[in-house]
């Protein structure tokens, strides 16, 4: 699993996320995507990876698991002298 504070920025890391926080919390893909309102073909490709995910559901199943998404924005340009 991620330590706290693990960046994921492409679709197979999100993925890989997603599948072992959902193994850790004890949750069937069934069970989870139940909970968060999603078909469960969405969450079978959202854990291989597919970068064609909708965003929406994608963070539908982060919140079912307790999870925050936080978007740092690019680091403040350097002025020239």
């Amino acid at each position: 699993m991620f330590p706290i504070g693990k960046m994921a920025m492409t679709p197979a890391e999100i993925g890989n996320f997603v599948r072992e926080t959902r193994r850790a919390a004890g949750l069937t893909q069934g069970q989870l995507a139940g909970a968060a309102g999603v078909g469960q073909r969405f969450l079978i490709e959202l854990e291989a990876g597919k970068s064609t995910a909708q965003l929406g559901k994608t963070l539908a199943v982060l919140a079912v698991l307790g999870c925050r998404v936080t978007i740092d924005g690019p680091p403040p340009a350097r002025k020239r002298r």
